[in-house]
């Protein structure tokens, strides 16, 4: 892109029954993919009364039931907060009374335990003192379920809003770290500090209230201590487990959280979709803010239309070209995400060095890119092609590290080691989008891999062998049956060693192809009885 290009910004929401799909645009290149399906499991954001399950003091951790098919997670250290909070409460007598009565233990207790701290801060070693199976806790998600686990929660709740984020627990007050300019830092504070807030609450300004009116945020406090307000009605009247909180859909979310400045336009192909868009809108940025929004009417998809399937598909490959001819290859596993690098064989140079550097570049700009498209998290293992020259590997650690600056998810970035390899983390909050979209095959179990045909065709012959020597099928015909393509093998390659067979066994032996088959099955028949010999 030339320096003095435009840069332009578009957001497009295809919204179905089952399924949302989120895609943002730069110059007509996809850089972000989310999916929101219809589904009731815990969504990052929520907020649940849950009700303790058990503690397990060699984890450090409680498992809590908030209605979910699994207990969540919960370590002690993110129960300090809901600790201290639970601990003031006790200063009450009505509260400690209804506390004592749902969860059976007493309040003397508690104040006694209070007593005991002397002033001192809550520890980790404290939470069996003050929590037991049993008692209800408000918990926020911050980590939806991933596999065989149960999502993850928190005591240190937050909700956000358009400009704010508030947090009932803590005190604390600050801004955006993406906010930079000092000037306007020193805005933000003095308005922060002019807001009326409750005791004992806190507030983080967003990147998005750079530049707003302090207007904006009292609206926007209002509306954040008004869902506090329910959720404290929830909780008084309700049982636990249950949600008291639900974070907005991702159609509400994108309003909230992606319509900046720097948007140009938003495309949503759903009406109903378009006048809640438009309508929040203008409630947080007027007229002009909702001029952006542009309900899609043509007949082909809107992804089609703005050619972002061919894009996605490039998503559920393990390998991506690079524009010099090279590729990256991304391989999803249990422990972490492996990515190599390689430089193709469709661009020559005088330079190799000059050659290697270009590609890791190339390389560098299009994982930052795919690790935001797929969605994945954890440990990241980078095996870039190795670079001679020391600056050359310190610039694309300085290249990497500016790619994921923008990243929604806290990236860390470790400099190249030396074994060649970069390492990085990548915050995982939500399950990657191949386990969104897809189950583990059911024919190869998620391996990726199946037996060869001469695989196959050894182990027949090997079970065949103790079939024949069996007394019980003694000179009794063998029918067996398999998939065509092996059966293929045996007929062609391995003809001979199964006429051999044949002849020194004195059986009759017959082969037939069942394509119903899975590819590594093979079954023994009595052709005359139709009994499987086993």
């Amino acid at each position: 892109m030339r320096n003095n290009e435009k840069t332009r910004k578009q957001i497009l929401l295809n919204c179905e029954k089952l399924e949302t799909r989120y895609a943002q645009l730069t110059n007509g290149r996809l850089e972000e993919y989310v999916i929101e399906r219809v589904s009731n499991e815990p969504v990052v954001g929520s907020i649940y009364l849950g009700k303790i399950v058990n503690l397990a003091p060699a984890l450090e951790a409680a498992f809590v039931d908030i209605g979910a098919d699994k207990n969540a997670f919960l370590h002690y250290q993110d129960m300090l907060p809901g600790a201290d909070d639970l601990l003031e409460q006790m200063n009450d007598p009505v509260t400690a009374k209804r506390i004592s009565s749902k969860s059976g233990i007493k309040a003397s207790s508690l104040r006694k335990f209070i007593t005991n701290l002397n002033g001192r801060k809550l520890r980790t070693e404290d939470i069996p003192e003050i929590f037991k199976p049993g008692m209800e806790i408000l918990v926020e998600v911050v980590k939806t379920p991933i596999g065989t686990k149960g999502c993850r929660v928190s005591t240190n709740l937050s909700i956000a809003g358009r400009y704010l984020v508030l947090l009932p627990y803590s005190e604390h007050i600050g801004l955006s770290s993406k906010i930079d300019n000092s000037s306007e830092r020193q805005r933000l504070k003095n308005i922060l500090a002019e807001l009326e807030l409750p005791e004992g609450m806190g507030l983080i300004c967003r990147t998005a209230g750079e530049g707003r009116k302090a207007a904006y945020f009292k609206s926007d406090l209002e509306m954040l201590l008004d869902n506090w307000r329910n959720i404290e009605n929830a909780i008084e009247s309700g049982v636990s487990p249950q949600a008291v909180y639900r974070e907005p859909t991702l159609i509400e979310r994108t309003v909230r959280d992606s319509m900046t400045d720097e948007i140009d336009e938003i495309v949503v192909d759903d009406n109903e979709a378009y006048k809640k868009i438009t309508g929040a809108l203008k409630k947080f940025g007027g007229r002009k803010m909702a001029a952006k929004a542009t309900l899609y009417k043509q007949n082909t998809g809107l992804f089609e239309y703005y050619n972002v399937t061919g894009e996605l598909e490039q998503v559920y490959q393990r390998h991506v070209p690079l524009p010099s001819g090279g590729w990256i290859c991304v391989d999803e596993t249990e422990a972490l995400i492996a990515i190599d690098v390689n430089t193709g064989k469709s661009r020559r140079s005088n330079d190799q060095n000059e050659l290697v550097l270009a590609t890791n570049l190339e390389a560098a700009e299009e994982i930052a890119r795919q690790l935001r498209l797929r969605n994945v998290g954890g440990l990241v293992v980078i095996d870039f092609i190795d670079m001679r020259q020391t600056r050359d590997r310190d610039e694309v650690y300085r290249t990497m590290k500016k790619l994921v600056k923008d990243d929604r998810a806290k990236t860390r970035v470790l400099p190249i080691s030396k074994l060649g390899l970069m390492e990085m983390t990548r915050q995982r909050e939500h399950e990657s989008v191949q386990d969104t979209v897809f189950n583990p095959c059911p024919y190869c179990s998620g391996t990726g891999v199946i037996k060869s045909p001469l695989s196959m065709s050894v182990e027949i012959q090997r079970r065949l062998n103790e079939i024949l020597k069996d007394r019980r099928y003694k000179g009794a015909p063998v029918r067996v049956i398999m998939h065509p393509e092996v059966l293929a093998r045996l007929k062609n390659e391995d003809a001979k060693l199964l006429e051999d067979l044949e002849r020194e066994s004195r059986h009759s032996l017959s082969f037939r192809a069942d394509p119903l088959l899975h590819y590594e099955e093979f079954k023994f028949i009595d052709p005359d009885t139709g009994v499987e010999l086993q």
